[in-house]
């Protein structure tokens, strides 16, 4: 809890380091807690589970969402399987977040049903560090799962910094066909357009009755201007609260400064929990796994 209200982190990485491209590393020590990867990771590169829940309890998270990553080209393989000790360790708190990148996964409606069968709360897309478009008939039989499921999608929508990565592939128009093919499809754009791309991410939000825009790697206070041509406390409604931790100083500081933006309490609550629990496949009402 936090100041009253259930946190819910959305968007976590807690990679085995070894598995990483260097630019991963420079980019959490740049914009993360000083000393993080020494204080969650052990000498092996390895995320020490109790370590990370202390510190996601000292920041009031009740969950958090820990996204994987098949991205060989830019940032590496960040495997389904290493964040499953993390959730044994704590079930209540952690969850993971499938991956699948259709120029390594065949077929890839299996791959992904076997993710979610490991306990999975939404599947992520990362086009612009895989190399594909959202678009892409090869990915559809992934959706149909995920609509039969009742699981939602996660697409990165927006820029990225690292090498290599293909930032045409962010543009949330691209998601179009998806949403009008599967109608039921609750669609998360993790950044929320970021770069280019905010005034698209918060019209599909405010049109799409299964749209939303999660918050990670946006500074609190800058919303404002990036939806400038929106009604926040409107369009609030759509968000979910989201770090791209280790990326940030501070969680609950950030948590803090979105609701500072002005947000009423009931839309406070929604927005730093009560949203995630609507759309995340099995989370309770406190925030931990059904």
């Amino acid at each position: 809890m936090l100041d009253g209200h259930p946190l819910i982190d959305a968007h976590v990485h807690v990679p085995v380091l070894r598995s990483l491209k260097p630019a991963w590393i420079e980019w959490a020590r740049e914009f993360g807690p000083s000393g993080i990867l020494e204080e969650v990771w052990d000498g092996d590169g390895v995320p020490i589970p109790a370590r990370l829940d202390e510190l996601f309890e000292e920041q009031g998270v009740d969950a958090a969402l820990m996204m994987c990553e098949y991205s060989p080209k830019v940032t590496g393989i960040q495997r389904f399987e290493d964040l499953l000790p993390i959730v044994e360790h704590n079930p209540q708190r952690f969850r993971p977040i499938a991956n699948v990148n259709p120029h390594l996964h065949f077929p890839i409606a299996d791959e992904v049903t076997r993710q979610l069968d490991h306990g999975a709360a939404a599947l992520k897309l990362h086009p612009v560090h895989g190399g594909f478009r959202c678009d892409d008939a090869a990915l559809y039989p992934a959706y149909q799962v995920l609509a039969e499921r009742g699981v939602p999608l996660v697409v990165h929508c927006g820029t990225s910094s690292f090498p290599g990565s293909m930032n045409e592939l962010g543009d949330p128009e691209l998601l179009l066909p998806v949403l009008r093919h599967f109608p039921t499809l609750d669609v998360v754009l993790a950044h929320g357009g970021r770069g280019w791309w905010h005034d698209k991410a918060a019209f599909l939000a405010q049109s799409q009755e299964h749209v939303w825009i999660e918050l990670s790697g946006l500074p609190p206070k800058r919303l404002p201007t990036y939806f400038a041509r929106y009604d926040v406390g409107r369009l609030a409604r759509r968000w979910i609260f989201g770090t791209d931790w280790p990326g940030v100083p501070s969680t609950s500081e950030n948590a803090r400064a979105v609701v500072a933006l002005g947000l009423e309490d009931d839309l406070a609550a929604a927005v730093l929990g009560g949203n995630a629990r609507t759309v995340y496949a099995g989370l309770d009402g406190s925030g931990g796994p059904a």
